[in-house]
Parts: structure tokens; C-alpha cells; sequence
């Protein structure tokens, strides 16, 4: 079923468990991805369960899926304290609220996190950078790029298949739900 339904794909949502990572399936989905040239953006899902960390999860797809994986967002808390995402294109933080999530807060990026927010910013730009001439120039000049210019430059990446931007969140209490189906508009 996931073969047939790849080979009509224009792009895919690569779903990752928070806590087991990169697993057997996911390789395997991976796999069939590559074969049918799916561009993909990965969601690490269930941050609000115990021992959840996205930041092994990216590392993993890096080494295991051989994957050129950067974050695109920051968790604002994890396990019971996970309340939001920090986006790094926009830089501003997500705090969803409500019984279900519904309610999506814009706030500034909470200052215990604005120097990791800062250095994983960097390294999107980084990888972005490869893809677009106004983004690399940015880089070089230690500026910071336009919105626009980065989500040309991340859309660029994603359907050459040779970025595969890392977003956040919890499927089940819907945090990060509504920004990822903005991703997809937006990179896919």
C-alpha cells in the first residue's frame, strides 16, 4: 500500500516517534521514498511522552537515512511541559493552547532558548544557503536573509531532495499539526 501510494506522491511527511527515533519502518519508508524521488519533510511526533528528544531523532535521520536533516523548529518544553514550537524561519515561538491545541499563541522566543534558537537558525541558513544565491550571499555576509528568501531557498532544497527540513510537535494533543500543513504549502 505504501508503494502504490509513493508512486502518485508529489511529497511526503516522514512521521517520527519522539522517543524510539528512526526505526525499522522508517528505513524502510525511506527507502521507497528515494526510489519513487519523493521530496519529504520529517515530523518528530509524540514530544509530550517520556524520554522524547528531537534532537537525537534529526541526528539519527542524519546518520542512519543518510538524510541532509536540519531543524526547522525548537520544542518550547518537552515530555509533560512540551506547550509549543519555536519557528526558526520566522523566529517567534508557538505556544498552543486550548483543550486540544486549537488555539495557536504567536510570542516572542522564550530567552532561556534564544541562543540555541540563534545557532539552529544558523545552521538552517547554513544548509539553505545551498540552494539559493540570495540566501548564500546572506550567509557569507553574516546577515540575516529574508523570510521569503529562506522558504525559497528551503522549498529549493526540499524538492531536490537534498534538504529535509525537521519540524515538532504532538499528533495526538495537536501541537505543531497546523504549522507542519503550513510547511507542506509552503515546502512541498
Amino acid at each position: 500500500e505504501v508503494e502504490r501510494a509513493l508512486r502518485v506522491l508529489d511529497g511526503a511527511i516522514l512521521v517520527l516517534c519522539g522517543v524510539a527515533g528512526v526505526q525499522s519502518q522508517s528505513i524502510t519508508v525511506d527507502r521507497q521514498m528515494r526510489r519513487y524521488n519523493v521530496p519529504r519533510l520529517a515530523f518528530v511526533n509524540k514530544l509530550d511522552r517520556s524520554g522524547a528528544n528531537p534532537f537525537r531523532v534529526k541526528d539519527a535521520l542524519i546518520e542512519k537515512l543518510k538524510l541532509n536533516a536540519v531543524m526547522a523548529q525548537l520544542p518550547v518544553g518537552l515530555e509533560d511541559a512540551h506547550k509549543g514550537v519555536v519557528d526558526l524561519v520566522k523566529m517567534k515561538a508557538f505556544i498552543f493552547e486550548g483543550e486540544s491545541g486549537e488555539n495557536i499563541v504567536e510570542k516572542d522566543i522564550p530567552d532561556d532558548m534564544l541562543e540555541d534558537a540563534k545557532a539552529y537558525r544558523a545552521e538552517l541558513i547554513g544548509k539553505a544557503a545551498d540552494f539559493d544565491e540570495e540566501v548564500e550571499e546572506a550567509y557569507l555576509m553574516e546577515e540575516d536573509p529574508s523570510e521569503e528568501a529562506l522558504n525559497r531557498a528551503i522549498r529549493k532544497g526540499v524538492l531536490s531532495l537534498k534538504l529535509c527540513p525537521v519540524f515538532c510537535g504532538s499528533a495526538y494533543t495537536n501541537k505543531g499539526v497546523q504549522l507542519l500543513l503550513d510547511a507542506v504549502e509552503a515546502y512541498l
